[in-house]
């Protein structure tokens, strides 16, 4: 592949322009739904790609004028085989990928170019990563959250599921690679030998949920896991995603022993998700202000990327950035 040379160093730079730690944004769906987006639905947050594009430029103008200083686009479950089932081309499918990468890059822009026109703002420009959900993601059933994928799933047809999105997706402008949600090592390596394979020159991100704060969700050790990747001078960092906030420091300690990478943290807002009555239970122990604390301690712990996921909205991402920038 070989695309984006000139940007393999940028995740290096804007980290160290941002103090030592940098702001991704943070629930993409929440803020659609906020704003009246109905995402109920096995495409999730990328039937707003065929419905409703306004919106996602919308949420990401949101994040970056909360202090992100990573966008991270809205292809989580946005597949090719998933816009298929919808009745979409291949070609359709394919530019609806894209334009993932452009809405974001458009808000980008558009922030920045604004932004230099106030001399008494000091601004890194935001980096884009491209969204790569797992495979269990795109089935949606859950298994994100079980790493069970069956017999049938080996490490070729994992990797034949990535190749097409993942080549899309770079070429079409994006920074960075964020594979989100990893439940397992077979997945973790799947992506590594593909990023090789595909000479991948951008910087990568893998993270993986958890279900218990000790280990991926299909029960392999972080050991495990992280041993496949750190063989990968493509994965730039790692780290967890969409797990509740009071896993992440202790994960963050255990990464810092399993690996030399950056570690990436960005939980969930620790609500849980009643299956049965169909809506979130709030969370007794997290708010914006905790967030505010816990930021602190998880960059002091050793993250290089602190941002929110599933529930957290812009203003956990202002709590977060304001925290982090002023002791910068």
């Amino acid at each position: 592949m070989g695309i984006g040379k000139e940007k393999a160093e940028l995740l290096e730079e804007l980290i160290e322009k941002a103090g030592g730690c940098a702001v991704l944004d943070g629930g993409f769906a929440t803020q659609l739904e906020r704003h009246g987006a109905t995402i109920n639905d096995p495409l999730w947050s990328a039937l707003c790609l065929i419905k409703d594009p306004h919106l996602i430029k919308k949420v990401h103008l949101e994040y970056l004028e909360a202090g992100a200083d990573i966008l991270v686009t809205s292809s989580y479950q946005a597949t090719i085989p998933g816009f298929l089932t919808r009745g979409l081309s291949i070609e359709e499918a394919e530019t609806l990928l894209r334009r993932s990468v452009e809405l974001a890059v458009e808000a980008r822009d558009n922030f920045s170019n604004a932004i230099k026109r106030n001399p008494l703002h000091i601004y890194n420009r935001a980096l884009v990563a491209a969204s790569i959900g797992s495979y269990g993601a795109y089935l949606a059933d859950g298994s994100e959250y079980s790493g069970n994928y069956g017999p049938d799933v080996n490490l070729n047809k994992l990797k034949d599921f990535h190749r097409r999105r993942l080549q899309v997706l770079v070429e079409a402008g994006a920074d960075l690679l964020a594979f989100e949600t990893i439940p397992n090592k077979l997945e973790a390596q799947a992506i590594s030998e593909l990023l090789e394979e595909e000479n991948v020159q951008i910087s990568s991100w893998i993270c993986f949920s958890s279900v218990d704060g000790k280990n991926a969700p299909s029960g392999e050790s972080f050991e495990e896991c992280l041993d496949v990747l750190n063989k990968s001078n493509k994965v730039s960092a790692v780290g967890i995603n969409c797990a509740p906030p009071h896993f992440v420091l202790d994960l963050i300690q255990k990464f810092k022993q399993l690996t030399g990478k950056a570690i990436v943290v960005y939980p969930n807002s620790g609500e849980i998700w009643d299956g049965v009555a169909k809506r979130w239970l709030p969370s007794k122990c997290f708010d914006d202000e905790k967030f505010e604390l816990f930021a602190t301690r998880w960059r002091d712990a050793g993250a290089k990327l602190i941002g929110g996921c599933c529930r957290t909205t812009p203003e956990t991402i202002r709590a977060i950035s304001k925290v982090l920038k002023e002791r910068s």
